[in-house]
C-alpha cells in the first residue's frame, strides 16, 4: 500500500522535475505511469507491465516512482536494460538529472558481468607469457599456454598500453573503457569468467576491478544492469532458510526480497530468460577438450604431490574422464547411425517432435548425465586442491584458471544431458531437443527450455519484491494476452497500454501499395521491393529500409539500379556506429542516405528529423518457422488444440512490426511516412487485426 508520505514525495520530485526542465510539457501518460509504478512497486511482491511508447519519458517516470518508493521501503531499486546504450544514458544522463532536479543525493552503480572487465591475474600472465622463451607455450606446459597462436604486434602494444593504465590508475579496469582497442584474441586472455577466477584466493583480489565493482554495487541504492546479469543472479540458488523451496538469487546483485526492479526494454525479457536456460554440447570438440583436461589434471596432481584427490587416485581419475570419452564417442555414432542428414539442407537438424529423441539416443544421455556429474564433483576437488596451495607460483594460477574453465564446459555439458533424459512435467511445455550438423561435419548436441514463463515464475515473482516490466511494445495492440503467456504474468498483474504522446494521424502516414507479389514468391517480391524503391523512395532524403532476412537484403540490392545501389548504406558493411554515422554526415550534407538494415535495425534506433522520414517495412516479420525452440512450443500448442500461429506468431509479429514503426516519429517535430510492401495485411483474415494493432497513423492503402 503506497503510505501518503511517499506519494507526497513523488509529487514533490514529480514538481521539481517539471520547474526544473526548460521547455517541460505535462504529458498525461507520464503521470499515469509514475502513479502505476508506485502502486506495483509498493505492494509486496507487486508485478505491473507498462507499455510507454516513445516520448513517454518512461525512464524518468519510473525513477521518481521507484526511487521514492524504494526510499520509503529502505530498498535498492535495480533498473536492468536489454542495451549498453540504455545503460550508459541511464547512468551517465538520466539518473544524475534526476538526483540533481529532485535534490536527492544517492549512490549510483553499474553493474556488469565479470567477463566485462579486466583479470589483473590474467594480464600478469600474459604479460608474463611474452617474456618466456617458448614461442608457444611462453614458458608453461602448452595446455597451459594462454597464446592459442603467436600473438601479432598490435597485440603485443594494446597489452603494454592496458597495463600501463591499469597500473598508473589512469584506467579502472571497465574493459568497455579501455584505453586502447581490444582484439578478439586478447579480450578473452584478459577476462575472467566465474570458473576462471578464484575469488579470495587470488593475489590480485584487492585491485580486481570485477570485485571493486561489485563493492560499489553493495553500497548503491540505485543500480543499473543488463538483463543477462539480472537473470543470472536470479537463477543462482541463494543463501535461503534451509526451507524445502529454494532461495533464488542474491549472489552477484542485492536479495530479491530487498530489491525493487525495473525491467526497461522488457520485451526482450522471454527470449533472454530461455537463452538461460539453453545448453549445447559440440561433440567432437568436446573429446579433445577431456583430452587436454586429463594433461592437466595430471600437473595438478604432480603440483599439489597428493595421491588421492577427491577421493581419486590419478589413475581412478584418468578412468572416468576416459569413460566419459568414450561415452559421448558412443552417442555420436548412435546419431550417425539413426539420423541421415539431408545434402539439400544448408544447416541440416534433426529436432525431436515434441521434445522427444529416440530412446537409444536417451540411454547414452542418461549414462553421460551420470559420468559428467561425477567427472565434475571430482574435477571440483582438483581444482580446489591447486587454488588452496600456498605456494605455487604461475603455474598454480595457471592450473586454477584451465581447470576453473573446463570445471564450467563439464557443467553446461552435464545441463545438456540431464535436459535430454529427463522426462517433461505432464502439464507444462516440453524442452526443444535436437541435433545439429556444422559446416565441418561435427554433430551438436541441443537442449532449451521453450517458453520462460516457467522459469520466471521459479525466481522471479513472489521472489522479488515488486517488478516492473517497461518498453514501448509489449502489447498487440493493446492486447496483453501474448506477452503475459511468454514471461507466465502472475495472475494479478497490472497491465497498462498508455497512448502515444504524440499526435501520430498528423505526423505520420502508414502506406500499402498495391504490389502484384507476395513474400512467399521470392524472386518476384525482391523485384517488386526493387521496382517500388526504384520508383517511389525520396533518394535524396534519409531513409530507413527494413529486411528480416539477409538473402531478401542480397537479392533487393543485387536488383536495384546502381544509381541507388550507391545510396544505401547496408547493415554488416561497416560497424554499426560508422554505418550511421556516415547515414547523418550525408543527410545533414543534403544528399541523401538510405539504410538497409535487418531485426536489430528495427528497434532502438534513434534517427530523430530529416534523418529518416521514410521507413519502408518490406515483409511482415514472422518468426522464421525452422526455429527449434518455436516449432517445438508450436507443436505442444497444437497437441492441446490450441493455434500457435493465432496464439503466438501473429501477436509477435505484431509487436515487431509496431517497434519497426516507432523508428519514424521519435519526437514533436518529426513527420514521415511508413511503406508496408507486404500485401498479406490486405489479403489475409489476420492482417486486418494486425493493421488495427498499430499505432493511429493516417492510412493510405491501395487497392
Amino acid at each position: 500500500m503506497l503510505a501518503d508520505t511517499t506519494k507526497d514525495a513523488i509529487r514533490a520530485a514529480y514538481t521539481r522535475l517539471k520547474d526544473g526542465l526548460p521547455g517541460f510539457r505535462p504529458r498525461a501518460s507520464q503521470g499515469k505511469m509514475i502513479a502505476e509504478v508506485a502502486k506495483a512497486l509498493a505492494s509486496d511482491g507487486g508485478v505491473a507491465a507498462i507499455e510507454a511508447p516513445t516520448g513517454t519519458g518512461k525512464s524518468m517516470a519510473y525513477l521518481i516512482a521507484g526511487h521514492e518508493v524504494a526510499r520509503a521501503q529502505k530498498k535498492k531499486l535495480l533498473i536492468a536494460t536489454a542495451t549498453v546504450a540504455l545503460q550508459e544514458q541511464l547512468v551517465e544522463r538520466d539518473i544524475p538529472l534526476y538526483l540533481q532536479l529532485s535534490g536527492h543525493a544517492a549512490k549510483v552503480a553499474l553493474a556488469k558481468g565479470r567477463g566485462r572487465y579486466l583479470c589483473p591475474r590474467n594480464l600478469a600472465m600474459a604479460r608474463n607469457s611474452l617474456a618466456g622463451s617458448a614461442q608457444s607455450s611462453f614458458g608453461f606446459d602448452a595446455d597451459l599456454a594462454l597464446w592459442s597462436k603467436p600473438p601479432a604486434e598490435r597485440d603485443k602494444q594494446a597489452l603494454a598500453k592496458l597495463a600501463q593504465a591499469f597500473d598508473a590508475n589512469q584506467w579502472n579496469g571497465d574493459m568497455d573503457s579501455a584505453p586502447e582497442p581490444v582484439s578478439d584474441l586478447l579480450r578473452p586472455m584478459l577476462t575472467t569468467s566465474a570458473g576462471g577466477c578464484t575469488n579470495r584466493k587470488c593475489g590480485q583480489f584487492m585491485i580486481c576491478p570485477f570485485y571493486a565493482a561489485r563493492r560499489a554495487v553493495d553500497d548503491a541504492e540505485i543500480i543499473v544492469a543488463n538483463q543477462d546479469l539480472v537473470l543470472a543472479d536470479l537463477t543462482m540458488p541463494g543463501e535461503g532458510d534451509g526451507g524445502p523451496d529454494p532461495a533464488w538469487g542474491g549472489v552477484i546483485l542485492p536479495r530479491p526480497d530487498e530489491t525493487l526492479y525495473i525491467f526497461d526494454e522488457a520485451h526482450h525479457i522471454p527470449g533472454k530468460a530461455i537463452d538461460r536456460g539453453a545448453a549445447d554440447v559440440h561433440l567432437a570438440a568436446t573429446v579433445r577438450q577431456l583430452s587436454r583436461l586429463g594433461r592437466q589434471v595430471h600437473a595438478a596432481y604432480s603440483l599439489t604431490d597428493k595421491e588421492n584427490l577427491g577421493k581419486l587416485s590419478l589413475d581412478a581419475g584418468d578412468a572416468k574422464l576416459q569413460e566419459l570419452g568414450d561415452a559421448l564417442e558412443a552417442l555420436e555414432k548412435e546419431i550417425r547411425l539413426g539420423w541421415l542428414p539431408d545434402p539439400a539442407e544448408a544447416e541440416p537438424m534433426y529436432r525431436g517432435s515434441l521434445g522427444c529423441l529416440p530412446e537409444a539416443w536417451v540411454e547414452h544421455a542418461r549414462l553421460l548425465s551420470l559420468q559428467a556429474g561425477e567427472v565434475q564433483r571430482w574435477l571440483a576437488a582438483v581444482r580446489r586442491a591447486v587454488v588452496e596451495m600456498t605456494d605455487g607460483g604461475p603455474t598454480q594460477e595457471a592450473l586454477s584458471r584451465e581447470l576453473g574453465i573446463a570445471l564450467e564446459r563439464i557443467g553446461k555439458q552435464a545441463a545438456c544431458w540431464q535436459a535430454w533424459s529427463t522426462e517433461d512435467p505432464a502439464q507444462a511445455p516440453p524442452l526443444a531437443r535436437w541435433v545439429t550438423l556444422g559446416s565441418d561435419q561435427q554433430l551438436v548436441c541441443h537442449a532449451s527450455a521453450v517458453s520462460a514463463s516457467g522459469l520466471l515464475r521459479n525466481v522471479l515473482w513472489g521472489n522479488a519484491s515488486g517488478v516492473v516490466l517497461t518498453s514501448a511494445t509489449l502489447s498487440a495492440g493493446g492486447n496483453f494476452r501474448g506477452y503475459a503467456d511468454a514471461v507466465g504474468l502472475p495472475d494479478d498483474a497490472a497491465t497498462l497500454s498508455l497512448p502515444s504522446p504524440f499526435d501520430l494521424a498528423a505526423q505520420a502516414q502508414l502506406e500499402v501499395p498495391a504490389m502484384a507479389a507476395l513474400p512467399d514468391a521470392r524472386e518476384e517480391h525482391a523485384q517488386a521491393i526493387s521496382d517500388w524503391l526504384a520508383g517511389y523512395l525520396d533518394w535524396n532524403a534519409g531513409n530507413l529500409v527494413l529486411f528480416t532476412s539477409r538473402a531478401k537484403l542480397d537479392r533487393v540490392l543485387q536488383k536495384l539500379p546502381i544509381d541507388k545501389v550507391r545510396k544505401v548504406r547496408a547493415q554488416g558493411s561497416l560497424g554499426k556506429t560508422q554505418l550511421i554515422a556516415e547515414h547523418v554526415a550525408d543527410v545533414e550534407a543534403g544528399k541523401g542516405s538510405t539504410l538497409f538494415g535487418l531485426a536489430s535495425f528495427g528497434e532502438g534506433l534513434d534517427l530523430p528529423g530529416k534523418l529518416c522520414e521514410t521507413v519502408v517495412i518490406t515483409q511482415l516479420p514472422f518468426a522464421v518457422p525452422t526455429d527449434p525452440v518455436g516449432a517445438t512450443y508450436a507443436e505442444w500448442l497444437e497437441s492441446r488444440g490450441r493455434n500457435p500461429f493465432i496464439e503466438v506468431s501473429i501477436p509477435e509479429a505484431t509487436r515487431l512490426l509496431t517497434q519497426y514503426c516507432g523508428r519514424l516519429i521519435r519526437n514533436e517535430s518529426d513527420s514521415g511516412r511508413i511503406v508496408l510492401l507486404d500485401r498479406r495485411v490486405v489479403t489475409k483474415r489476420y492482417g486486418a487485426g494486425m493493421l488495427r494493432a498499430l499505432p493511429p497513423f493516417r492510412r493510405v492503402i491501395e487497392r
